[in-house]
């Protein structure tokens, strides 16, 4: 028969065995307060690292569930054992300090993905975001004259210079770029668009919605599928401040069509004394069919084309920092950097360095495709992201065997983010299949959640029974099969929802 001894809970009782413990309910009185629990020695290291405000915090948030729990009668007394209760102070501590904005690998084959962030920034733009935040910078001074500069001037000529533009400006992102353009020129006035280029972009974001935000009255011309040039001159009246066109970047129209180009749609704006503007949406600053990429309108060509106002995304097929540029006629582009509006969505000074950085690769374009991530991952040869995915298939199918196959697949990626939404490209990757029929759903959820629960969390896509890991974004694939110990190891630890249903 075992000696009683002290319990470990509260100092009075027998010992118990540890499973007769584990489920002995706790009272709410076994809780310590919570300054005896930061007297213990892993409290203490944590207060040493952390501070008092932290650490006594989520002490206090602890020790109130699990307080909570003992009144219901759920908590067992192995809840608060000495032990137990500071690694579960740490974990929480650790918790709360944890980032909620995390780095992933992308393998859902979109390239530009909006919810994972779209454009990957290059090197070069992360090291002079590194060096500009590290300390003061001349976001607003001259250093040629001493006195107070303009932040406009940091990314200005370049703008001017890669796209043939007479002047710039940038705000926050493309929506504003649209958005300060309308009210800047058309405020209280009628701005002309197509019936077919009423764009709705991601979070509702639609044209007539920001045309009444900016104060101005949309007037639809033409119909859905045919818009022609007769149809915006017969719109004009003394109350049109504005002609515009949008790129439809995100929806293609097909089949019985006509549209209005910029060029013409200018010449009857010029005609009736009006400023035209054109909105882009993707920024694509290079002739993509140069890397066997489907075309896309540039900047440059349109203002070739005789727009004053062109706005386009700095995150997208550019490649850079969330930024919506307006570039065109240096009187044009004035009135809208000195509309009130403009202060309120200018950029920062963090992701103005990247940008500006980002514009600096475009003067070497020979160089684009090995320096701009978002080209580099675009322009990736099939054939190598197959014999990517025929080294990794043994290592993945060892991992998430028996319950799952893998097998090398040819895919279909897309660019993403509204760009170029028709456009497929050819890729390759693991198709990761159940190896029951039964509960396939189930399991192939479990997999994806195991997936993101990773370290570095492994985002992919679920589409016709079937996981699939498009291999396109995977640039340094030890990232990926390093943790495949750890996804064998919540596989082995997860129920099997695939064997036990019933008919």
């Amino acid at each position: 028969m075992t000696r009683p001894t002290e319990s470990v809970v509260d100092g009075s009782g027998a010992r118990q065995d540890q499973g007769a413990t584990a489920r002995t309910p706790a009272r709410p009185q076994d809780l310590p307060a919570v300054d005896r629990l930061l007297r213990q020695p892993a409290a203490a290291a944590l207060l040493a690292e952390h501070g008092h405000t932290l650490v006594a915090g989520e002490a206090r948030t602890l020790l109130d569930g699990l307080r909570t729990q003992a009144l219901a009668g759920a908590l067992e007394a192995a809840a608060v054992q000495p032990a137990t209760l500071a690694a579960a102070l740490e974990e929480r501590v650790q918790a709360r300090l944890a980032p909620r904005m995390r780095r992933v690998l992308n393998l859902t084959g979109t390239v530009i993905h909006t919810n994972l962030g779209r454009a990957l920034l290059a090197n070069a733009a992360l090291a002079h975001v590194a060096a500009m935040m590290a300390g003061p910078n001349s976001l607003e001074y001259d250093l040629d004259s001493g006195g107070r500069g303009d932040r406009d001037s940091v990314v200005e000529e370049l703008l001017c210079t890669l796209t043939g533009a007479e002047a710039a400006t940038v705000v926050n992102n493309n929506a504003a770029a649209v958005l300060l353009t309308i009210a800047a020129l058309a405020r209280g006035k009628e701005v002309i668009v197509s019936r077919g280029e009423l764009v709705e972009i991601g979070g509702a974001f639609r044209m007539p919605d920001v045309m009444a935000s900016a104060g101005a009255t949309l007037v639809e011309v033409g119909t859905t599928n045919r818009t022609h040039p007769k149809d915006y001159a017969q719109a004009i009246t003394p109350r049109t401040g504005l002609l515009m066109k949008v790129h439809t970047s995100n929806y293609a129209v097909q089949g019985f069509t006509a549209s209005v180009d910029e060029a013409e749609i200018a010449r009857i704006a010029h005609q009736y004394g009006l400023p035209m503007a054109t909105d882009l949406g993707s920024g694509a600053l290079i002739d993509m069919t140069a890397w066997d990429l489907p075309a896309e309108p540039t900047p440059q060509q349109k203002i070739a084309a005789g727009c004053d106002v062109v706005t386009f995304s700095g995150d997208k097929l550019l490649g850079g920092p969330q930024a919506g540029l307006i570039v065109g006629r240096k009187d044009v582009i004035a009135q809208i950097r000195k509309f009130p509006m403009k202060r309120a969505l200018r950029m920062s000074k963090l992701p103005l360095a990247a940008l500006e950085a980002t514009l600096r690769l475009y003067l070497r374009p020979e160089r684009l495709a090995q320096d701009l991530p978002t080209l580099r991952l675009l322009t990736r040869p099939a054939g190598e992201l197959q014999a990517l995915a025929a080294r990794l298939q043994p290592a993945v199918a060892a991992a998430v065997a028996p319950r799952f196959t893998v097998a090398v697949a040819d895919m279909l990626g897309q660019i993403g983010s509204g760009s170029l939404p028709v456009a497929r490209l050819p890729s390759a990757g693991l198709a990761i299949a159940p190896a029951q029929k039964k509960g396939a759903g189930r399991a192939l959820d479990a997999l994806a959640a195991a997936l993101r629960a990773m370290p570095l969390p492994v985002i992919g896509r679920i589409a016709d029974d079937r996981l699939w890991l498009d291999l396109r974004g995977l640039e340094r694939p030890a990232e990926f099969t390093d943790q495949l110990p750890m996804l064998q190891a919540a596989l082995r630890g997860q129920p099997d929802t695939t064997c036990h249903e019933t008919a």
